[in-house]
């Protein structure tokens, strides 16, 4: 869009009011929107993501955080469909309580030659008890006569008598026009009837869909402006992301007219994903001003936008914007200073606008000033002396495989050893790992023993554990050991681990990078490993994994 925004104005939050002077445009856009809806379905249209599968539960869950978030409807499912959907309407009734949000069920028209009085998906809605139905109707000539095989008259009556038998039944009625943006380019008059048709059975809102994700924004705002001056009914827009542009088409929509906004939390949806509401969200209320969320509740999208993620179990996407863990990163020395001095030089909103936050990343383009805001936000004091040889020291690990911007702990150990930090809690003396194979073919197994030897205090103490590898041996030979005098520990768990090979080219003879993560009640770390022996580098993350846990537990005492 065409606001001006000024870097204050962008670090606050506050847009400008939105105008359009009749001296750069042809024509007046309409004024924005005082408040634009926000729908949800991701427990819709975004579990038809591939690889993404909800249980129940799962739904349960992602609609609790939706409305956390703040969102005007959550759309569950398609009762009817499927008995996951119909579990999760019949549960949803005393199992979801729901503050900010509306329950919506998913449905479509009547069949073709069926009454609505008999058709089973509309029977279907009005079973399902939620408050609100939204129906898909076809809005493109095409589709009505190739797909349903039916008149272009049968598929205007097919959706007014829908909208009507829902709405004798005490629902309110929201309709997709599926497939619109297509329909309008391809039959404008007939895309329009199926609108009115929906608006005079008492539709409450006629949502204009991109269905096959192709459009662009300008298509988008014409036909949004069109359909305005041909209706009075409230607008919405739904777009798929197929040619990376269901984010600009939302708001080209908004714009335009439209006042309800469909998407998925993450941009999840099948083929290229549906538009993402964690960047229309924001791009709403920070850039064109226009409210989207009860107030209080947009700082809340970044955890949300992540608690989401683990849900679904689809790692979140680091570059994300708004909501991503690399988005206000700053790992270029230049970068870093400047942020220092004023960070609107290279944010364009303040993170903490949507729960985000500003981090710094350390590597070996890592200039002073990026250190010593590194330093800072661990609560290290460095000077001059110690950042100079930290920088050295970075270059000279990062050369042999060391990655610190993606093991935050491991560089916080680092950091405090240039102090002159030395961990005091356990001292290694020795490990050793042994994998034996047993059994003959048909009947083998594998069994992997590790022990380790540790010194604390004037105590040595030897462990021996079994695990289903050698990392989880050495783990559990190493609680084991160390567990008795550390009983923190219980409550530190290993959640993932990771291994590259680097110089390919060497082949078994490479050098492996190993990172673990660890975490928690409160918080989740990474650690590295970098050994020509797999063992060894697994060992030093796992090492620097239990070191930093008892760090800051120690800090917290």
């Amino acid at each position: 869009m065409s606001s001006t925004v000024t870097n204050d104005q962008k670090m606050t939050g506050r847009a400008p009011a939105h105008r359009h002077s009749s001296e750069s445009h042809a024509f007046r856009l309409p004024e924005l929107p005082s408040h634009v809806e926000i729908f949800d379905t991701t427990l819709r249209d975004g579990s038809q993501q591939e690889g993404l599968s909800l249980t129940v539960d799962d739904k349960l869950r992602v609609a609790e955080q939706l409305d956390h978030l703040g969102v005007a409807y959550v759309e569950g499912g398609w009762p009817g469909a499927n008995p996951k959907d119909d579990e999760f309407f019949t549960r949803a009734r005393t199992e979801l309580a729901l503050h900010t949000a509306t329950l919506v069920a998913f449905g479509s028209t009547r069949r073709a030659g069926v009454r609505a009085q008999d058709d089973q998906v509309l029977g279907c809605l009005v079973a399902a008890g939620a408050p609100v139905a939204c129906i898909v109707a076809k809005s493109w000539d095409r589709h009505v006569e190739e797909a349903l095989r039916t008149t272009l008259d049968e598929a205007v009556a097919m959706v007014g008598d829908s909208v009507r038998h829902l709405r004798e039944h005490g629902l309110r009625v929201f309709v997709d026009a599926e497939h619109f943006f297509d329909g309008w380019r391809s039959h404008r008059d007939f895309a329009l009837r199926v609108l009115e048709a929906a608006e005079e059975a008492g539709a409450e809102a006629l949502v204009l869909c991109d269905t096959n994700g192709g459009s662009l924004p300008d298509q988008v705002g014409a036909a949004i402006a069109d359909v305005r001056r041909a209706t009075s009914a409230r607008l919405g827009i739904h777009c798929h992301n197929d040619a990376g542009c269901a984010v600009a088409n939302s708001l080209a929509a908004v714009e335009a007219g439209a006042t309800q906004v469909q998407g998925c939390v993450n941009g999840y949806g099948e083929r290229a994903g549906n538009a993402d509401l964690s960047t229309v969200i924001p791009d709403l209320s920070l850039k064109l001003g226009i409210p989207t969320l009860p107030a209080g509740r947009l700082e809340r999208l970044t955890t949300v936008a992540h608690h989401i993620a683990e849900l679904v179990n689809i790692a979140p996407a680091p570059q994300q914007p708004y909501v991503g863990v690399s988005v206000f990163a700053h790992k270029g020395g230049l970068h870093a200073s400047a942020v220092m001095r004023r960070r609107d030089l290279y944010e364009h909103v303040d993170p903490e606008l949507v729960g985000n936050g500003t981090r710094v990343v350390v590597s070996e383009m890592a200039g002073r000033a990026t250190l010593a805001m590194k330093a800072d936000e661990l609560g290290l004091e460095l000077d001059g002396e110690v950042i100079s040889r930290v920088l050295d020291e970075l270059k000279h690990l990062e050369h042999e495989g060391y990655h610190f911007e993606v093991a935050d702990a491991s560089l916080d150990l680092l950091l405090r050893r240039a102090i002159g930090w030395t961990p005091e809690f356990f001292d290694v003396e020795s490990f050793r790992v042994i994998t034996d194979h047993r059994g003959h073919a048909g009947d083998e197994h594998l069994t992997t023993e590790a022990t380790v030897k540790i010194h604390i205090g004037e105590d040595r103490i030897v462990a021996t554990a079994e695990g289903n590898g050698p990392v989880n041996a050495l783990d559990s030979a190493l609680r084991q050991a160390i567990g008795p005098r550390f009983p923190v520990l219980h409550r530190v768990r290993l959640t993932d681990y990771r291994v590259r090979v680097l110089d390919t080219g060497k082949g078994t003879g490479a050098v492996t990078r190993v990172l673990v993560d660890t975490a928690d009640d409160e918080r989740t770390w990474t650690t590295i490993g970098v050994s020509e022996n797999i063992i060894e580098a697994s060992w030093q993350a796992l090492h620097d994994a239990v070191v930093y846990a008892l760090v800051h537990a120690e800090h917290a005492g």
